[in-house]
This record gives C-alpha cells, structure tokens and sequence, in this order.
C-alpha cells in the first residue's frame, strides 16, 4: 500500500502527468503543506506517483500557477464550515470543519451598506441571525427583488458593518438540526477579512495552508445598487496575501460576468457555479442571452467557460440526476466526462448527511432528519470521477474519501 499523504507523492509528477487520475479512477492525495518563508508552495516527494495511479487514467491537468496542484484529490470542501454541525458561515463553524479535516474553508460573499465584505449565505439575514428578535431593527425589515424574485426579511446592505456586529448567529434548519441550535448565539457574524485573519492564525498554529473558497453572492445585484463585490474582493485578497498565483482562494459565483471581472483583477483559480439545468445565470438573464444552464454543459459550453474558469461547481443532480417521482437515481450523465475534455474541474455541491437531502438509493429509515449513508454517496460521485465536493459533514466525506483511496490500493 503506498500512503498518498507520505513523500511519495511529488508536486512535480502532478504538473508533468496532467494532474490527478479521471473519470472513475484513483485520486492524487498531495498532502496540503505548510508555505515557505516566501510563501511559495513546499514541494515535497519522489518523482514517481505509484504504478496503480499512473495507468488508472487521465483528468485535465491543473493549470501550473494555481495552486490547486497543492491540494488533496479529490477535494473535500468545507460547506459554509462544518455546517452540518454549527451554525453555517461563523468562526466556530470553520474552526470545527478544520479540526475534522476540511481541506477548503467555504465562504459566501454580501457588502453592508458601508462597503463591508460579510460573510452570510444571503444578504437577507432573518434565518441565520438574531435580527428578528431585535427591536430597534424591526423597522428595517422590507421586501426587495433579488435576481428577479420577491425577498421579505432583513438585508445587509442596509445595516452597517457597526450594526450587524451587535448581532448573533443562529442555526439556519433548527428543525433539521436541533444539536446546532445549542450554539445559536454564540458567534457574530464575521466579516471577510476576520476570516482570512483565522485562517492565517490556524496555519500558523497548526503548520498547514488553510484555503478558502469564495463566492460572490448576487453580483449583478450589488453591482446594480453601488456595492460592487468583485473590486472589494480583489482588495481583501491582496490584503491578506492571497491573491494571485501564490494565493490560497478559490474563487466562484453562479454568474459568468464576475468570475471574468475577477479574471482581470486577481490570478486566483476560478469555479464556475451551476444550478439545475433548466435554470439560468441572472446577468445572462439581464443580457437577455437565452442561454441555460442545459446550454453550458453542452461541449461548446464547457468550452466556453474554460475561457474563463478553471472548473464548475455543479449541482449533483448534472452528474447524477434524481427521478422527482421517486427520489432515486437515473442513470449518470456524462457531464464529468465531457468537463474534463474541456479542461475543467468539477467540485459539485452539496454533499449531506440527512436523509431528506440524499437520493433514495441512500437513504436509511423514513425520518427524513435521520442520517442516510452519505459516505456511500459520496463513494458513488468519486467514483464518477468527481475532483472534490461541497459537505456540510466534513468527516463522513473525509471516511468516504478513505475508502475511495483504499478501493484504489492507496493507504
């Protein structure tokens, strides 16, 4: 058995043979390293990767200059944190999904109506914060169109950064998950740049990069209202030392437009996110391009966002579809297949312990709040060829990546 995580795994192997193994093959685990003085990536390793992964298969090779060739394949991305276990987007919810060995630390992007970048799933806050039950607030609440569609609650853009800190968050599925409603309260809401700081304190502390995966919430929205997010973005990286090619942030939104601005400001890889198929970007709804997402992951339209991104961020229902009637699987599509012949990654989204977010074929019992085999799920897309996920549970998808590598001769 050959350990993925010792020095027999080369950065430099990684680069020359085109990256990790493909479609329904074995997984380049390189271990994430610390940075050097200059904080330029450790190389670490033989020039060898072991026969079993050699001859296993192709993938498309991660760009030199990324960074991504530093990380663990396939990727287990932190979901808003450990979210299946604290409240999503704090500090505690990050903290934890890197003590259960989260290889990413996910964050969603929103301004304050004074220009700061926080960090919250949506602008409107009613769900995950204590707003609600605050009275000088409750003048604020209102109704807003946001990417077409009627809003009611609490928005960030009209708190300031001052404001916003005197709130607490809470548990966003407290009848889901009633064991998060225990630390409701406990944690403010953090800014972007209170993240990053956490980061660069952990890795100090622990001697390992910590990376975060950044989306850019509603773009077209806040570009429209005078709180553009891309050019805030850029500033915060910059700030924190992770911009560009020596940088330790993914970056991703659901709109093409921002990832191209952002092209033009920071170096950093980029993800492009999609919904179900039927759906489209907003901006491409506002450009009136009638393209959907079905579009976009045609051959012509991976080529198209190879362009200008470096991989997707699927839903898994593209890459493996649901029956609605029935809850359970149809067969694979092959977006993965055609993805990686564009040259792209895909990280898809979202990987669940609960039964009422798994297909039925993995579901355990009738309560849907119960746990299903989500490992085995997580199996079954790694097994697709998947080059990481998004989980709210970071440790079933660090057991099923185990196994993964162990079904391929990897300890």
């Amino acid at each position: 058995m050959t350990d993925l995580h010792s020095s027999a795994t080369s950065r430099r192997w990684f680069l020359r043979a085109g990256g990790a193994v493909g479609v329904g093959a074995a997984a380049l685990g390189a271990g994430v390293v610390p940075a050097a003085a200059d904080d330029a990536p450790a190389r670490q390793g033989a020039e060898d990767a072991p026969e079993a992964l050699r001859a296993a298969g192709t993938r498309p090779a991660v760009r030199t200059g990324t960074g991504l060739d530093r990380l663990p394949h396939p990727l287990v991305v932190a979901h808003r944190g450990a979210s299946g276990y604290r409240p999503e987007h704090t500090i505690g919810s990050y903290e934890h999904a890197l003590d259960l060995g989260a290889d990413v630390i996910e964050q969603d992007l929103v301004p304050t109506k004074d220009g700061h970048l926080v960090v919250r799933h949506e602008n409107e806050i009613g769900g995950t914060t204590d707003v609600a039950d605050r009275k000088e607030f409750t003048g604020r609440k209102t109704t807003k169109t946001i990417d077409g569609k009627p809003v009611t609650g609490w928005f960030t853009e009209d708190f300031t950064l001052a404001e916003l800190r005197t709130l607490r968050a809470k548990e966003r599925l407290p009848l889901q998950r009633q064991h998060n409603t225990l630390y409701d309260g406990r944690w403010a809401v953090p800014t972007f740049r209170e993240v990053a700081e956490f980061a660069a304190r952990r890795a100090r502390t622990t001697g390992r990069e910590v990376w975060l995966y950044v989306e850019t919430k509603h773009p077209s929205y806040f570009r429209s209202i005078g709180l553009p997010l891309e050019e805030r973005l850029a500033t915060e990286l910059r700030r924190a030392g992770l911009a560009g090619k020596r940088g330790r942030a993914i970056l991703q939104s659901f709109e093409p437009s921002s990832l191209q601005r952002l092209a033009k400001l920071v170096d950093n890889p980029r993800i492009q996110l999609l919904g179900d198929a039927t759906t489209q970007p907003y901006d491409f709804v506002l450009a009136k391009d009638p393209r959907t997402v079905a579009d976009l992951v045609t051959p012509a339209g991976l080529r198209w966002i190879a362009s200008f991104a470096h991989g997707l961020g699927p839903t898994t229902n593209l890459i493996a579809p649901v029956d609605p009637a029935t809850g359970k699987l149809r067969p694979v599509t092959t977006l993965v297949a055609d993805a990686h012949a564009a040259n792209l990654l895909l990280h898809p989204y979202t990987l669940r312990n609960e039964n009422a977010f798994l297909p039925a074929d993995f579901r355990r019992g009738t309560d849907p709040n119960a746990y299903g085999d989500s490992i085995a799920w997580a199996r079954f897309l790694m097994d697709q060829g998947v080059d990481g996920f998004f989980t709210d549970n970071t440790d079933s998808s660090r057991l099923a990546r185990a196994d993964f590598w162990a079904a391929k001769g990897v300890s």
